[in-house]
């Protein structure tokens, strides 16, 4: 079976081989193709898979190419991961918001806009190229902001591709851990569009033990998002947000954060890889192991993960059992599987809506859990949103539709509409120098020139 990754040359391209490598069942990966523009990237890349996969008799064989149609041609499985503009963008996107007093993260308010009209283009070219060299082939989104770019990307190809992300299912693990329950056994109630999500239940053995939860003090304070929110928030919402929702729920202090900083995370992610890039290429780092780099720049890259949120709610540096992700490989893994061998399994995914959601319509990509088996996956039946969970929903996925019509017609006035209708931008006059701030700084926005 051969899955191609695209944005092969990304750093967390190791995270999914570790996970292939575990995988030894018939039906199992046996060719990895590795796509990226930056041939320096993919090698680098090339040596830690090397490295990992050194002892193991059976392992993925790995090819790379900056050739895409070459890659995709006789694809099983597609996992898109890529990142347009680079993290140079994503410092670029900070900057400009950030100096017009509103958020400037890569998913979320203006930066994510910014980010989405980049990507949108590239994404729905992707698309079309999968529909016409690998017909048969499922796409695993991970690119961000994975529910809009999904959602662009199922335009053409259906239901065929599939957006992840780990933010949900680390969210889960936490809270089943705290209730001393086990993870992989839980059922987690999450509803909501991607990185905006809520946790409503979690039951264990079939009782929800949400309530016990919120009703303890303690238990609220002990992890991540408890930290983050406060208990007597979480128990106003009687939910627990996804991380993410910290930029609505505290946005000025998030935004005063971000500003006070000395480095946004887009500079100190593109600093930092850069220097990993750069010492296995031509530094002292060029003979030494790929893979211990590549676990040592990991290992800050998680500690530092939302430093500025945690700093904003006061909450001091992340906890140790906190690192642990949802583990996106670990979806990534058990979506293929459940595809490829019908082993039929349930994950939190990014799927289009049906009807799931009644206050959205049948195409809007949500995230929710879904029965996954060899047809795809299926939205499950939820309860309702709440009044202002609906609220918010409908709004963002308004704007997602906005930015979805900019790229497609390269409307500046619709870019404008889009910046300017997000909750996150106050301003009509503040959503026109965004987007002209934006194209300014992206050649690759230079498209939005019509009216």
């Amino acid at each position: 079976m051969k899955l191609v990754i695209l944005g092969g040359g990304g750093f967390r391209v190791p995270l999914v081989y570790g996970a292939l490598l575990g995988d030894h069942a018939e039906g199992r990966v046996t060719e990895v193709v590795l796509h990226d523009l930056d041939a320096g990237r993919l090698d680098a890349v090339v040596r830690v898979l090397a490295e990992q996969a050194a002892g193991v008799p059976d392992a993925p064989a790995v090819t790379a190419t900056t050739d895409l149609d070459e890659a995709l041609r006789g694809a099983d499985f597609v996992f898109s991961a890529i990142r347009v503009g680079g993290l140079e963008g994503r410092a670029a996107d900070e900057r400009v918001a950030l100096a017009e007093d509103v958020l400037g993260q890569e998913t979320v308010g203006a930066g994510g806009i910014a980010y989405g009209l980049r990507t949108v283009p590239v994404a729905v070219d992707i698309a079309r190229r999968v529909r016409r060299l690998a017909p048969d082939a499922w796409v695993i989104n991970f690119t961000n902001p994975a529910g809009l770019v999904t959602e662009a990307m199922s335009r053409h190809i259906g239901d065929r591709v599939i957006g992840i992300c780990d933010s949900p299912v680390g969210l889960g693990r936490r809270v089943a851990r705290m209730l001393g329950g086990d993870p992989d056994e839980a059922f987690i109630d999450y509803v909501g569009l991607n990185h905006l999500g809520w946790l409503r239940g979690l039951r264990i053995a079939g009782r929800d033990e949400l309530p016990r939860l919120l009703g303890d003090s303690e238990l609220l304070g002990s992890f991540e998002e408890g930290r983050l929110f406060g208990a007597e928030w979480l128990r106003s919402l009687g939910a627990i947000p996804n991380e993410y929702l910290h930029y609505y729920y505290f946005n000025r202090e998030a935004v005063r954060a971000y500003q006070a900083a000395e480095q946004t995370r887009g500079a100190f992610l593109r600093d930092q890889q850069a220097r990993f890039y750069d010492e296995l290429g031509r530094g002292p780092r060029a003979e030494a192991s790929a893979l211990k780099a590549w676990d040592a720049t990991r290992a800050e890259r998680e500690a530092t993960y939302m430093a500025e949120n945690r700093e904003a709610a006061g909450v001091g540096e992340r906890a140790a059992e906190d690192l642990e992700s949802g583990g996106y490989e670990k979806v990534a893994l058990a979506l293929m599987r459940a595809i490829a061998r019908d082993e039929r399994t349930t994950l939190i995914l990014n799927v289009r809506n049906r009807t799931t959601l009644s206050a959205l319509d049948a195409d809007a990509v949500i995230e929710v859990p879904c029965s996954v088996d060899a047809n795809g996956a299926h939205p499950m039946v939820v309860d309702p949103l709440p009044g202002h969970a609906t609220g918010l929903v409908c709004s963002v996925k308004a704007v997602e539709r906005e930015v979805l019509s900019a790229a497609e017609s390269g409307s500046r006035s619709t870019a404008v509409k889009a910046f300017a209708l997000h909750p996150l931008v106050d301003s009509v006059a503040v959503a026109r120098r965004l987007v002209d701030g934006y194209r300014e700084v992206h050649p690759g926005l230079r498209y939005l020139n019509r009216a």
